[in-house]
């Protein structure tokens, strides 16, 4: 027990020295992330499911959504059946652990078995343009 205390007297010596410097309160710390050089506010997420994602590109640009504004490939934008428009969602690429969060604003996919279409720029982001499709995690963020 002698030999496990004095393990952890310099890490609690540490931990307690940094505090001192910090003047951050609890409620500032939820919702907060710490990096090397910043605080970064996380969203909360509600994971959705996951399945195959495709991606649409420059053949479609300038057409209209089902939400009413033209399509932009170079947006981070995605089609998913139910989801209301304007959503953000996180699409997780399962086989490489890239991620991207994209605003719902059109219908679709209608290919059997896919879950959600994707811009051709955030499938740029998240390593599947050359693939055409992958295997994703969905996850909706809460504004």
């Amino acid at each position: 027990m002698q030999a496990f205390a004095a393990m952890l007297m310099p890490l609690l010596l540490t931990v307690s020295a940094a505090g001192q410097d910090a003047e951050i309160t609890n409620s500032e710390i939820s919702n907060t992330e710490f990096t090397d050089t910043a605080l970064v506010e996380i969203d909360e997420e509600t994971e959705i499911g996951g399945g195959m994602a495709s991606y649409y590109g420059k053949e479609l640009a300038g057409n209209r959504t089902a939400s009413g504004e033209r399509f932009n490939p170079s947006q981070l934008t995605a089609a998913h059946r139910s989801l209301p428009f304007g959503s953000r969602v996180r699409v997780t690429n399962t086989a490489n652990g890239d991620s991207v969060v994209v605003r719902i604003n059109d219908r679709g996919p209608f290919s059997h078995g896919r879950i959600i279409d994707v811009s051709q720029a955030a499938a740029r982001e998240i390593g599947m343009h050359r693939s055409g499709t992958a295997r994703v995690k969905l996850a909706l963020l809460d504004d």
